[in-house]
């Protein structure tokens, strides 16, 4: 199998896994971890996505996709667009929310720093990729 397609099979995984968990969240957990975790999770969503569609990119840049599409949503809630929409539709309400809060851009930034950090690591070990030895190191990996 390709490391391409080890990748998004991986990322879609994930992305199933992640959804399961912010169900479960929401609904056995209330107060503000019940609410906070879902928004980190909705951005490690974001992430394994964009890893699905775009494979090559680095854990870094994921993250940072992420994090401004969250932010992006999060900001467009200071508009009346996804309160109007999220009032008509379930799936509009579930992705575009409908109010602004200012915490929440923290609970995204956790989400996209928890996604990079599992992912780098996993990236750098995927079989098959050659181990970098870099000069001055005695012939030993890094």
């Amino acid at each position: 199998m390709s490391p391409v397609l080890r990748t998004r099979l991986l990322a879609a995984l994930t992305a199933c896994l992640t959804v399961a968990a912010g169900l479960t969240v929401r609904a056995v957990t209330g107060g503000w971890f019940g609410k906070y975790a879902g928004d980190a999770l909705y951005t490690v969503l974001v992430y394994a996505l964009i890893v699905f569609l775009l494979p090559r990119l680095s854990p870094s840049r994921v993250a940072l996709g992420a994090l401004a599409f969250s932010w992006a949503v999060e900001f467009a809630q200071l508009t009346p667009v996804p309160a109007a929409l999220s009032e008509v539709s379930v799936v509009a309400r579930l992705v575009l929310g409908s109010t602004f809060g200012a915490a929440d851009l923290v609970a995204y930034a956790a989400g996209a720093a928890f996604a990079a950090a599992v992912h780098t690591p996993l990236r750098r070990r995927r079989p098959g990729r050659p181990v970098e030895v870099p000069p001055g190191t005695g012939g030993r990996p890094v």
